[in-house]
């Protein structure tokens, strides 16, 4: 069930530059359709799978490649998965309208099903602010917020309609948003105002966002397939078109080196950035069409979804 191969190709990069990746794929049963993932952040620890198309929490052993699989529920359409420090997983459940909460230790499954009377939102992604509130995005146009403490769940409507996409809280517990649609990131304020920030491409398609460990911002640009990068201190952006004819840049995350991985969809390849040289390094796994959704990692390693391949895919690097 484990396959592994030693790949490195770098762009426009010199020999020197170019850092040795492992790169090893672990294929997943056909047909659970992985679309996000989140790595335990311990050592070897599992890599915990959102399967949309079986409404499945999927549970990656890396030791062994063996996967078990949690059901959420009748109608589960998992769209992001993340975990919370007590170490249990939170879905955004399209399929059931629903918050999902999966107990890291007794697999219990918990569900915070959205208000009746906002219909179907299409949950996407979710994040965890200083306070422990776990907020989420809704594409067809809300964010909300749910206390895990209290159960209490507020749902709001979204800046420009249409396109909450991505999500993610700096180091400080600051939340931040992207829509796709509306092609702008905002941060979530006290008293739960929404403050839009509007990126200097018109119509880029901010697609995913992360913070590096000074807070930070790397967005995804999925029309412009550019990397951008805005500083919430300053407010000074910056932006880097992704290599290639036409890219697409889906995902992104940063790892502990403050290095943002992007995955483009156009060539099908994982890109690293350095933002020191601000060159990309370009990796590909085995597959002809991989469609990386998301991307996660833990010290030394970065794991990816190809939800067009059945299989998840390691990145180790030094």
């Amino acid at each position: 069930m484990l396959r592994s191969l030693l790949l490195s190709l770098a762009v426009a990069l010199p020999v020197a530059a170019q850092a040795q990746v492992e790169i090893r794929e672990y294929p997943l049963p056909p047909k659970l359709y992985a679309h996000d993932v989140w790595a335990d952040p311990a050592p070897d620890g599992p890599v915990y799978i959102a399967f949309q198309r079986s409404g499945h929490l999927g549970v990656l052993d890396p030791k062994t490649g063996k996967v078990d699989t949690i059901a959420l529920g009748q109608d589960s359409a998992p769209h992001g998965v993340i975990q919370d420090k007590a170490g249990d997983l939170w879905l955004t459940d399209g399929g059931q309208n629903a918050i999902v909460r999966v107990n890291g230790k007794s697999r219990e499954v918990t569900k915070w099903h959205l208000p009746p009377q906002r219909g179907y939102v299409n949950l996407n992604t979710a994040a965890f602010d200083a306070a422990g509130v776990h907020w989420f995005t809704g594409q067809n146009g809300i964010v909300g917020r749910l206390d895990p403490r209290s159960g209490e769940m507020k749902v709001f409507d979204a800046p420009k309609g249409r396109g909450p996409y991505g999500i993610q809280a700096t180091p400080d517990g600051v939340v931040y948003f992207t829509s796709l649609a509306g092609s702008y990131i905002a941060r979530i304020d006290p008293a739960d105002a929404i403050t839009v920030i509007e990126p200097p491409t018109s119509g880029q398609g901010a697609r995913r966002v992360w913070s590096d460990s000074k807070g930070i911002l790397w967005v995804s640009e999925f029309n412009s397939g550019q990397l951008s990068r805005f500083d919430p201190k300053t407010g000074a952006w910056k932006a880097w078109k992704a290599p290639g004819d036409r890219p697409r840049v889906y995902a992104v995350y940063v790892d502990e080196q403050d290095r943002p991985w992007v995955s483009e969809w156009t060539a099908q390849v994982m890109l690293r950035f350095d933002p020191r040289t601000e060159t990309f390094e370009t990796f590909k796994s085995s597959s002809g069409t991989a469609n990386v959704r998301q991307i996660h990692g833990r010290k030394g390693e970065v794991w990816t979804p190809e939800s067009a391949a059945d299989k998840i895919v390691l990145y180790r690097f030094k």
